[in-house]
């Protein structure tokens, strides 16, 4: 089994500088190959695969004014230009869409190192070209002899700096356990954010003190921005070229940590909800298919949905419950797990959102809406 880790690194300030010029570098690589791609497919050439790219990246290397790219991790460099062939692999047989240049401001900071040379110890790890490196945790990482470490990358989010790597796990003790309950089901909301059918209620984090103050921040940056507007049409330049105060890059770094504090809350909470629900080893886990694209077009929810993080919560049930050994079943999109009375099994033809109460008008059964929805997902996994 393998499985990923990712942990934040305290690099010093030369390492800081090396890692921001490796991340840049791939994506210079990344345009590089991306460029050479449709050069060549405009002049009648056909696909050249990413082996073919790398050696001629070689070459490009030993040109005059690109000797730079010497100092750069080949790992680095090499990576991104598989991954721009991959890219465009993808959009050759429909899968996605055309791959195109990652911008310098917009794109994410993170490149690939080797794991041919990486060393990790309980506190830290040995990088190629960049040397030893503290980790921000204590034995966060599995390190050993016969630990083999795959596809490590790291990344530069703008205020911290992190290394990701996968580690083949060979032994699993959670497979062991005995299975304490039968099924769960699960019923997710804006209002609770999960109602299982044991009676677990998960609550969504009261961020609203926070995000109160990141939309003050936002206000105070807009002005420094009008005023970089009105400047760029009094100098008759572009917005991009007028140098951003002090304050503002002050500014806009605390906006980042706000941004980053919110989503690490959230991240938490579901992370706390999925890993108590693995610990009670059920034999199977009951969640419903929703249609989250379609529920965000509701421009009154779509702010709340998007902070639910369902498909967060999906995603990590899927491969904590691999993990485990324990049965993931995902409901039909049109299973009426709320219409459904669990007792009797009536099926309500209207059933409205402020409707917080289930009353049955078959058997006069009265219910919480979330735990009737959630029984009714348990019973489904019976029923199948």
């Amino acid at each position: 089994m393998i499985k990923g880790f990712r942990v934040q690194i305290l690099p010093n300030e030369h390492q800081q500088k090396e890692i921001i010029k490796f991340c840049n570098a791939a994506r210079y690589a990344y345009n590089w190959a991306i460029a050479t791609e449709e050069e060549n497919y405009n002049n009648g050439g056909k696909f050249v695969s990413g082996y073919d790219l790398t050696k001629l990246f070689t070459q490009f290397k030993k040109q005059e004014g690109n000797k730079w790219l010497k100092e750069i991790s080949g790992r680095a460099l090499k990576v991104a230009i598989l991954n721009a062939t991959v890219a465009y692999e993808r959009f050759f047989k429909n899968i996605s869409d055309k791959p195109k240049f990652k911008s310098k401001k917009r794109s994410k900071m993170k490149c690939a190192t080797h794991e041919g040379t990486i060393i990790i110890t309980s506190d830290k790890v040995r990088l190629e070209k960049l040397g030893w490196i503290k980790l921000a945790q204590r034995n966060r990482i599995p390190f050993g002899d016969n630990i083999k470490y795959f596809n490590p990358k790291i990344e530069y989010d703008g205020i911290d700096f992190w290394l990701s790597v996968s580690v083949e796990i060979i032994n699993n003790q959670d497979n062991d356990k005995t299975k304490t309950e039968t099924i769960i089901g699960i019923d997710l909301g804006i209002k609770t954010l999960a109602t299982c059918s044991n009676g677990i209620i998960n609550q969504k984090p009261d961020i609203a003190k926070i995000k109160k103050k990141f939309k003050r921040l936002q206000r105070r940056a807009s002005k420094y921005y009008q005023k970089m507007i009105e400047k760029s049409k009094q100098m008759k330049i572009k917005f991009v070229q007028i140098q951003k105060s002090k304050n503002l890059l002050k500014l806009e770094k605390e906006i980042k940590k706000l941004h980053t504090k919110i989503k690490n809350i959230l991240d938490t909470n579901i992370h706390t909800f999925t890993t108590s629900l693995i610990k009670l080893n059920p034999e199977a886990i009951v969640i419903e298919n929703l249609n989250i694209s379609g529920m965000m077009k509701n421009k009154h929810l779509a702010r709340s949905i998007a902070e639910a993080k369902f498909y967060e919560i999906r995603r990590q049930l899927e491969y904590k419950c691999q993990w485990s050994n324990i049965k993931l079943i995902i409901a039909d999109r049109w299973f009426p797990s709320s219409k459904l009375c669990s007792e009797c099994g009536h099926k309500k033809d209207k059933l409205s959102l402020s409707e917080r109460v289930y009353i049955c008008e078959e058997c006069g059964s009265i219910i919480d809406r979330d735990l009737n929805a959630s029984i009714n997902l348990k019973n489904l996994a019976y029923a199948t």
